[in-house]
């Protein structure tokens, strides 16, 4: 990055990063283990599909910052290559500041929804897990997000379609 990365970011990153890295392990064990009790022992995990579900939601909406923060989305780079360094600088704030207001907008919307599911009482089917809290877990991450790209939009650091391959 042009700019020193701070170190409250390096720490959000890391805390992301290894908490997507612990639960895709543990999805990984609770497939293998889910597997191997199905077909070897006829006993299926009771509740395995949901729980299974459940985390790869954490796992998708945990990373939606990390993405947004390390500028790893999919680009479309075409218009890069014919605009100035100044008006592709322009283009990248211009884009973050469009993220953000998505991201608000989605936030607000989560939280109307997450309050709905929480007042209902919805659980998951088989082993009745609340599914309240982690509508609202998305929304904190959706909420995350868009400060991520607010925040970029004062300070976009290196845009990745400068480093295209391509």
């Amino acid at each position: 990055m042009s700019h020193p990365e701070r170190k409250w970011e390096r720490r959000v990153d890391a805390l992301l990063g290894v908490s997507a890295a612990v639960i895709l392990l543990w999805m990984m064990v609770l497939t293998f283990v889910d597997v191997v009790a199905r077909y070897l022992f006829n006993f299926p995990l009771r509740g395995g599909f949901e729980v299974t579900e459940l985390m790869l939601l954490t796992l998708i909406f945990a990373g939606l910052p990390l993405v947004s923060h390390g500028d790893e989305h999919v680009i479309m780079d075409f218009i890069d290559r014919i605009l100035s360094p100044r008006a592709r600088l322009l283009l990248v704030r211009a884009v973050h500041a469009l993220c953000a207001a998505l991201m608000f907008f989605l936030t607000w919307q989560m939280w109307i929804k997450a309050g709905r599911i929480a007042a209902y009482g919805d659980t998951t089917d088989v082993i009745k897990i609340p599914v309240g809290p982690f509508v609202y877990f998305m929304t904190a991450m959706i909420l995350l997000t868009g400060l991520v790209h607010l925040f970029k939009v004062f300070v976009p650091g290196d845009a990745r379609a400068q480093q295209a391959t391509t």
